[in-house]
């Protein structure tokens, strides 16, 4: 297809496009003459990731070529390539190691963990930004006095492992390693935000059936 019904199809603009060209989220169409490229289904295909990707999880244009730049990497394993694609993502700022909160939720952590028997998880504690994350929003809740540390995340650890499993099955219902790795990023970025929603639901109606509307 040329420029025109791309942007039809896709239902983004060409000047759009053009720039995501030029920024390199999008390899270069097949050229027909000096002035003229065609473009085929796996541009489409990467377009709309492209876009779910700024649009939908506010992902900044740098980072989106980072992610992909590691989609792209078929000279990586599945797990090393899914994982830097993961850790390219944006995350929240790094704990501060002096905080007497941040040292007692490592503890918490190290010991949630510890309790999971999540090997990886405690090989990788210094580079992994999701466990940083786990850290700060622990220390988070501790600042404000509520002792929630690794016997109160356990269930709820349990439960994101099984949905962790359920990931990678839908993952690897796909035909090809980059449309997995595709697809396992995108989940990141929209996926998240419907758990977030899901997990917001089942707290009302828990709460109704609790407390009734009184």
């Amino acid at each position: 297809m040329r420029l025109a019904e791309l942007s039809e199809r896709s239902g983004v603009s060409t000047a759009t496009i053009k720039y995501y060209l030029r920024e390199g989220l999008l390899p270069p169409g097949r050229q027909v003459n000096a002035r003229t490229a065609e473009y085929d289904e796996e541009h489409l295909r990467r377009l709309r990731l492209v876009r779910a990707m700024i649009q939908v999880g506010r992902v900044p244009v740098a980072k989106v070529r980072e992610v992909l730049g590691h989609v792209d990497d078929d000279s990586l394993g599945r797990t090393i390539r899914l994982g830097a694609a993961m850790w390219a993502l944006p995350q929240v700022p790094d704990p501060d190691e002096e905080d007497e909160d941040v040292r007692a939720a490592h503890e918490e952590v190290a010991a949630l963990l510890d309790r999971l028997g999540w090997e990886n998880a405690k090989r990788l504690t210094t580079i992994s930004p999701a466990y940083r994350s786990l850290v700060v929003g622990v220390a988070a809740f501790r600042r404000l006095g509520y002792g929630w540390g690794a016997e109160q995340l356990a269930p709820y650890a349990e439960l994101m492992h099984r949905t962790a499993v359920l990931d990678l099955d839908n993952m690897e219902t796909h035909p090809s390693e980059a449309e997995r790795i595709e697809f396992a990023v995108l989940g990141a970025i929209l996926n998240e935000p419907v758990l977030q929603a899901l997990h917001r639901l089942a707290q009302e109606e828990e709460t109704a059936r609790r407390y009734g509307f009184e």
